[in-house]
């Protein structure tokens, strides 16, 4: 099967190298001469725009950041919607609001494509190991078409409906959760920093306890190390915390926790720290009361 990969990034190179373990025949495609370059020493093939993937290409994964990259990259002037074989199927993973997703399947079918709506989760290393999880709506299909990709790339592919927009709701739903839960994280190490406990002390009770979560424990650990490398940076969840807001407010439904969290992610971002890994929303706090965090070096 000849499928495409757009967006090298932390997961999609991942996702590409998982799918040329699997057997399948792979175009990567980034604008990041170094990423091209790291696919093709791993076998396959490159290229800089979506419109030079291979022709009769039969799937393209997009892991982009959101829609409108995803849109540029299917449909417009260097999209590779031309490059596709009839009946294609396009897995689009990029975080973006349901209406988005509503509006690019349209597209997709208009122009005699299958679509699936199928954000992902898992992060850089469950990407690398091809054990991402995959919320996903969509025709059957679709599903059909998609499925030598899906399992090259996922453990667990929820299916979740036929009608486009389910899957990015239900990410949309589970980002407000993950930036909530880092945001508490970083505010809770905080506290106790300045309150003066030891904080890898502080780490391992909590990881042992029932405060804990897999956010706590995953980026807190990071925060100890001064590991800033971002798999997951401060700017995404400005972005994806600012969807959960949108959703909300055409809804009329309130999510106060989700709006606080995205300013304290908006303030991380004004500082400077928008590259850096999410849990590093953690200076804020930093900021406002001069705590030492422990991976700093001192002075």
């Amino acid at each position: 099967m000849q499928v495409a990969v757009i967006g090298l990034g932390a997961m999609g190179m991942g996702a590409a190298l998982s799918c040329l373990r699997a057997g399948l025949s792979v175009t990567g495609c980034d604008f990041s001469e170094a990423a091209r370059n790291s696919f093709a020493e791993a076998g396959g093939q490159v290229a800089a725009r979506a419109e030079a993937i291979a022709p009769g290409t039969e799937a393209v994964l997009l892991l982009v950041v959101n829609a409108a990259q995803t849109e540029a990259a299917l449909f417009g002037p260097a999209g590779c919607a031309p490059r596709l074989a009839p009946g294609a199927v396009i897995v689009a993973s990029a975080t973006m609001g349901p209406d988005d997703a509503r509006r690019l399947a349209m597209q997709a079918e208009a122009a005699g494509f299958l679509y699936l709506d199928a954000p992902v989760s898992g992060g850089a290393a469950k990407a690398a190991t091809g054990e991402m999880t995959v919320m996903a709506s969509g025709s059957a299909g679709a599903f059909a078409k998609a499925r030598p990709v899906l399992e090259a790339v996922a453990t667990k592919v929820w299916e979740l409906g036929e009608a486009p927009g389910i899957g990015a709701t239900v990410k949309v739903v589970h980002q407000l959760l993950a930036g909530v839960h880092i945001a508490v994280a970083a505010e809770a190490m905080a506290l106790g920093i300045r309150a003066g406990a030891d904080p890898q002390k502080l780490y391992d009770v909590v990881t042992s306890a029932a405060g804990n979560s897999w956010m706590f424990e995953n980026r807190m650990a990071r925060v100890l190390t001064g590991d800033e490398a971002p798999r997951s940076a401060v700017d995404i969840f400005v972005k994806d915390l600012g969807l959960v807001a949108e959703m909300a407010r055409g809804l009329n439904h309130p999510v106060p926790l989700a709006s606080q969290a995205q300013q304290l992610f908006t303030a991380a971002s004004a500082m400077g720290q928008g590259r850096v890994d999410d849990g590093f929303v953690i200076r804020v706090w930093q900021a406002l009361t001069g705590i030492q965090l422990p991976g700093d070096k001192p002075g």
